[in-house]
Order: C-alpha cells, then structure tokens, then sequence
C-alpha cells in the first residue's frame, strides 16, 4: 500500500476505499461497487435482486438505507482518518422495484473536529428513490499508512 503522505487528495480517497472494502463483507455481499470516490464523496450502486424484496413486491427499505449507509461511510473514510456513523436517517421518495439499478451519491456537508454531516441521494435511472443524511465520528486511526503525519 502506498504512503498516505505521497499521495495526492483523489488518490489517498482511492486508496482508503480499497482499504475499506477489502474487508467489507456486507457492501460486497449485497454485490454493491463503487462507482466514484474522493475526497468527501462516494458514489455505489447496487441492483436490487429477489432477496431485496419485500411482501408488497417492492424493495426493501432497509436494503435501500444499506446502500446509502455504504456510500457514506467511503465518503467520510476518504480523509483516512477512520470514521464510523454517529446517527443516520431516511427518507424513502419512491419505491424501488425489483432489477432497479440503485446508485447512492454521497457527499460532504460539513467536516469538523471529530464530527461531519453528509447527504446522500439514492436514484434509480435518475429518479430520486431517498435522502439520506449521515452524521460521523472521527474513531482516531488512518486507513493508509503515512510515514510521517496523516495525510487528512
């Protein structure tokens, strides 16, 4: 892996998310990628299969809310400085249906101290499906290792 501190911004973003989801069980479980990362965004998408769907035939909330809570935590891990959720919550727009292609857009709002605020849009074929806003804690720790200083 290489040196957090030789790397520039988009780079270190790239190389925390591989770090990530080299043990991420749950994201690649649910056959999630990533589509875009850097600093203070991430963008995943995830196609919702039989398993995802619930008794009214449509997908189930908690899958959705899955996904969001993914793209936010590459967004606010992309500083390496290693982050967990604090608090997160939805708002479901329209249901997603079956073979629905879902890409989660997250991005930073606020990054301060240990604390930051992040909104994410769930869209399926350019139609928004949720909101999603996440608030993080900074846990202390870099994903990358940096020679000298974090990186963040």
């Amino acid at each position: 892996m290489s040196d957090a501190a030789t790397l520039s911004p988009d780079a270190l973003a790239r190389a925390c998310a591989d770090a990530m989801w080299q043990d991420d069980r749950a994201s690649q479980g649910l056959g999630m990628q990533i589509i875009d990362i850097g600093p203070g965004r991430a963008t995943l998408q995830m196609t919702i299969q039989p398993h995802m769907v619930n008794g009214h035939g449509i997908a189930h909330g908690g899958f959705i809310f899955t996904l969001a809570d993914s793209a936010f935590a590459f967004a606010c891990n992309s500083h390496n400085d290693r982050t967990v959720a604090a608090q997160g919550s939805i708002s479901f727009i329209r249901p997603g249906k079956l073979g629905d292609v879902l890409t989660a857009s997250a991005s930073e709002i606020s990054r301060s101290g240990r604390s930051g605020i992040y909104d994410v849009r769930v869209t399926a074929a350019g139609t928004v499906i949720a909101e999603f806003r996440g608030h993080s804690r900074s846990i202390g720790g870099a994903l990358v290792p940096s020679g000298t200083a974090n990186a963040t």
